[in-house]
């Protein structure tokens, strides 16, 4: 069966840093497809060499200055995380030649890579993360970075693909590996389980931080359950029989690895009570459906997890949105001890949008807490100069429920309802 292909939205990044700096690096989890982009995006001239090749890695660690005149630039060098000795002799070849978009280097190991490029490549590479397919990705467009600007919004309805309820879950189910759209013949079991496999056996097997390959996979599992939870280390460890500090890195492994996202606080010191602690999402939401034992969307939709999982796949959504772009996502949340909360937050360009997720076509009462941010909020004529907090003041923007309705629909004059697949 021939293999699909899918455009991908962050080409545009690609290109953009290509032609800023020396070196580009393409980062993020196993198997999203960054080979694939950079080799299809590849000019004619340009040569192309994987470190997964244990001789080709082994020239490389071993004799680095004569690798790179046997694989001159302008070169793609595949899994560079295995050969961290080039590092020094791409800044010497960079700095001698002066060539935007010489070399272009991809890498699985954020963790073990990025202290290395940082300290090595400073000032000469740019960076960009890659995740796996979004939903518009799939369906065919290639959508900018989400916000609340509604006109926006509806302008996306003319082509937009709408999904039902049971369709939304089944792509959640499947998730977002390249793999399992390119072929469908692909068994989404055995796709995951060789892909835990080839993580910790490949990623994970050598970090000091991880003695027991078969406890770091438990706590997989348990990480996958907590989606869209608060971070708690304590309760992780105590449930692993792990110590505080050893869930920590372990989790920040995951992080660092591309599977895990933390979503911080939004603070402002006009709002009492905030819990400081993030928030965690699992971004591949098929792995995730996979590790917590669900084996059907029907089943995944109806179960204990299923707002959880929603909420997952929309955050994942709108993070991948702004990763495409090549923007830092400007995502937070909002959480007090009195138990109010607000699922997303954007803040950029000195506004805050407050964003609630639900699973369900229209919810009553979802921008009740889109209150407990009125504290920060700017009011003409009334700016608080002479309390000496002016300075704490911001704009609240649109608010947004993201949700199941087959059109935008507004609320209120604020806040509208948002089809979680127009993302």
């Amino acid at each position: 069966m021939e293999n699909k292909f899918f455009e991908r939205t962050i080409e545009d990044a690609v290109r953009n840093v290509s032609e800023t700096f020396p070196v580009l690096l393409l980062t993020g989890p196993r198997q999203v497809g960054k080979t694939t982009l950079l080799k299809k995006m590849a000019e004619r001239e340009r040569r192309i060499v994987s470190l997964d090749d244990p001789s080709i890695r082994q020239a490389a660690i071993e004799d680095p200055a004569m690798f790179l005149q046997r694989y001159e630039p302008p070169v793609l060098i595949d899994e560079v995380q295995y050969a961290p000795e080039l590092f020094p002799y791409i800044k010497m070849y960079v700095d001698a030649n002066k060539n935007c978009g010489d070399f272009w280097l991809t890498g699985s190991q954020t963790f073990r890579m990025m202290k290395n490029v940082t300290e090595s490549l400073a000032g000469r590479v740019g960076i960009l993360e890659m995740e796996g397919l979004s939903n518009s990705e799939i369906n065919g467009r290639r959508y900018a970075a989400f916000d609340a600007d509604i006109p926006s919004l509806i302008k996306r309805l003319d082509h937009g693909n709408s999904m039902s309820l049971m369709e939304v879950f089944e792509r959640i189910y499947k998730g977002s590996m390249p793999r399992l759209y390119e072929n469908e013949s692909v068994n989404r079991e055995h796709y995951f389980e060789s892909y835990l496999q080839t993580y910790i056996s490949r990623d994970i097997r050598d970090l000091s931080q991880v003695a027991d390959e078969m406890n770091f996979f438990r706590f997989l599992r348990a990480v996958a359950a907590r989606t869209a939870t608060n971070v708690n280390y304590e309760a992780l460890a105590n449930e692993m029989d792990i110590s505080a500090p050893t869930a920590k890195q372990w989790l920040s492994i995951l992080v660092s690895s591309g599977l895990v996202l933390f979503v911080q606080p939004y603070f402002n010191n006009a709002l009492n009570r905030v819990i400081k602690a993030p928030r965690m999402y699992f971004l591949d939401t098929g792995l995730c459906a996979y590790l917590t034992g669900w084996n059907s969307p029907e089943v995944l939709e109806k179960g204990a997890m299923s707002g959880q999982i929603f909420e997952t796949w929309v955050v994942g959504e709108i993070y991948k949105s702004y990763l495409n772009a090549g923007k830092k996502p400007p995502l937070y949340f909002y959480r007090d001890s009195n138990q109010k909360e607000i699922d997303l937050i954007l803040y950029q360009n000195g506004i805050v949008n407050p964003i609630e997720i639900k699973k369900a076509s229209a919810p009553k009462g979802a921008t009740k807490h889109f209150s407990v941010l009125k504290p920060i909020e700017k009011e003409p004529e009334k700016d608080d100069v002479f309390k000496g907090t002016s300075h704490l003041k911001t704009e609240i923007g649109t608010g947004l429920v993201i949700c199941l309705p087959s059109d935008i629909i507004p609320i209120d004059k604020k806040n509208w309802y948002v089809p979680a697949w127009l993302i």
